[in-house]
């Protein structure tokens, strides 16, 4: 994930700030589900930008030049009443199915540090199929993206929650 300081930061406003972060494919239409920690720098840059925007890159599990990636670029919509979250149990099983790890800072737990569930919506997708003179790079319409399914992903109740074998 990358975030831009904010213009209030002591010595690094507008500038780029990225580190690995978890997202959970659980929904149709291409959004990413966050666990939202606000004490993260990724969050709190967030939520003093204007429109809550972001990027999120997404890669193979074994990332190389001839590997396909795309940046996803969009806004953070925040959930920060848990049973305000849209299908949250449906967001839990389907999160903990991608990142079982992740049980213990779930939101609505005694966690140590405050979580909410957040939902990222991509406005614009960049497309790298690999190398250039072998497959597409540019820009992905967003409604082609928003339609497009995992060829290794089963939907189930509205979300992608199996992995096929």
């Amino acid at each position: 994930m990358a975030t831009v300081y904010p213009a209030d930061h002591a010595s690094l406003a507008g500038e780029p700030f990225s580190l690995q972060e978890y997202y959970a494919s659980c929904h149709l239409n291409g959004s990413l589900t966050l666990l939202f920690l606000p004490i993260s720098r990724h969050s709190q840059n967030i939520l003093l930008s204007p429109a809550h925007v972001a990027s999120i890159s997404v890669w193979s599990d074994r990332p190389a030049a001839s590997r396909p990636r795309v940046s996803l670029t969009g806004n953070v919509t925040l959930f920060p009443v848990v049973d305000d979250t849209p299908d949250r149990e449906g967001i839990q099983e389907c999160y903990l199915a991608q990142h079982p790890d992740a049980r213990w800072w779930l939101p609505g737990r005694s966690e140590p540090h405050t979580v909410y569930w957040a939902r990222f919506d991509p406005h614009s997708i960049y497309y790298v199929g690999g190398f250039g003179s072998e497959h597409y790079i540019g820009y992905i319409p967003l409604a082609m993206y928003q339609v497009a399914l995992p060829a290794d992903q089963v939907v189930i109740g509205g979300r992608f929650l199996v992995t096929q074998d």
